[in-house]
């Protein structure tokens, strides 16, 4: 896939900006380049801003490298997950950030890229990598794994009632004919799941395929040891911003900034501190900001997005 074909439409740009309130000549960076609709953005918002880009997307840093062009000199992009970010600005002398922006999940142009294998919408080869230069594909873990683990990742990663029933349908299948087709996982969950035949708000395949991507991805291990690490990455006042979209990433993100925003945890009859453990953020957002209504009329995907920010203390 080339650069060019590369879209990616940013969720909740003004709200980013707002809670992540860049500064000029600050040093901030982008866990999750996807477009660099945001990245870009973020530049323009204040002069002499440094930003760092990640992304484990080769064709995403293509298209940035492209959008951030005007700003080259300030910018510096690098193939990686945003896990690696201490790692990659110990590479670049840089000690801490001003902000960091994650926009978790699957980019919009991966869904839309047939061959890429992230959808059912189109028959491709089920491949889900978001590196697509590393790792196992969806048609590896299907025709490898045995029955009891699938149904683990379809119900851990997908939250999917019938993970069972699909897992025990897709082992019988494999003897037969190993899964390739995105169109074929999808008809065969079709047809496992009760009631699947008739309309649904989603497809029943919905669930699983989120599963799989998920756990091919490493998505959650990603964001947990990611999140935690991007707050010990902060100046004193650097803001963290993420942006989640499945309940499942929320959970970890909230958890973590409730964590770090703990400050003495002595038993209450002590009257005076003997842990000394202060709070490392201030969470911005308690309940979690959402799109607004205009945003998802023109972009349904913000539907689900929950923005959660914290100041490092």
């Amino acid at each position: 896939m080339t650069a060019a074909a590369f879209e990616h439409l940013s969720v909740m740009p003004e709200e980013v900006l707002h809670w992540l309130q860049p500064k000029a000549a600050g040093v901030y960076l982008d866990g999750t380049l996807g477009g660099a609709g945001h990245a870009r953005l973020i530049l323009k918002a204040a002069p002499a801003i440094r930003l760092i880009g990640l992304d484990r997307d080769p064709a995403a840093l293509q298209k940035a490298a492209e959008v951030l062009a005007p700003f080259a000199e300030q910018v510096s992009l690098h193939h990686a997950t945003f896990s690696e970010a201490g790692s990659i600005l110990a590479e670049l002398g840089i000690e801490k950030l001003d902000g960091m922006l994650l926009d978790l999940g699957v980019s919009s142009h991966q869904l839309d890229t047939p061959e890429r294998g992230f959808s059912f919408r189109h028959d491709a080869p089920l491949d889900m990598r978001m590196n697509p230069q590393a790792g196992q594909t969806a048609a590896d873990v299907l025709n490898l794994l045995d029955e009891q683990e699938l149904a683990r990742i379809f119900f851990t990663y997908g939250e999917e009632r019938y993970s069972r029933r699909i897992a025990r349908r897709i082992v019988e299948q494999r003897k037969v004919q190993p899964l390739t087709r995105t169109k074929e996982l999808a008809e065969l969950v079709r047809q496992a799941v009760p009631g699947g035949q008739r309309p649904a708000r989603i497809h029943p395949a919905t669930r699983v395929f989120q599963a799989l991507r998920i756990y091919i991805n490493e998505e959650l291990e990603q964001v947990e040891t990611g999140v935690a690490a991007a707050v010990d990455l902060l100046k004193p006042g650097g803001r963290l911003v993420v942006i989640s979209f499945h309940s499942l990433e929320d959970r970890i993100v909230k958890r973590i900034f409730r964590e770090r925003a703990k400050g003495c945890v002595c038993p209450p009859r002590l009257p005076v501190c003997q842990c000394g453990k202060t709070a490392e953020v201030k969470v911005l957002t308690r309940k979690g900001a959402r799109a607004s209504v205009n945003e998802i009329e023109i972009n349904a995907r913000s539907r689900s997005a929950v923005l959660r920010a914290a100041e490092r203390c």
